[in-house]
């Protein structure tokens, strides 16, 4: 995770000096980001995402991946 955003990292790289998010109670990089909560897969330590950096990503919204995932699925056109 960098500024709440989930980015992937190989291994080999996470030991070098990255700006990347730690998990405030234990330090693990080992972080996800989902439906707006960051929850850290080492310890289990849960906090909600800054929803200004969510935003700022530029990604579309969780509706309209839901939506753009159904249309794939049902094989409808937009």
């Amino acid at each position: 995770m960098q500024a709440d955003r989930q980015v992937l990292i190989c291994p080999n790289c996470q030991t070098h000096e990255l700006t990347l998010d730690r998990c405030s109670a234990c330090g693990s990089l080992e972080l996800v980001c989902r439906l707006g909560e960051v929850e850290c897969r080492s310890c289990g330590a849960t906090r909600e995402a800054a929803p200004g950096d969510l935003v700022a990503s530029g990604a579309p919204g969780l509706s309209d991946e839901v939506q753009a995932a159904l249309d794939r699925v049902l094989k409808r056109r937009s």
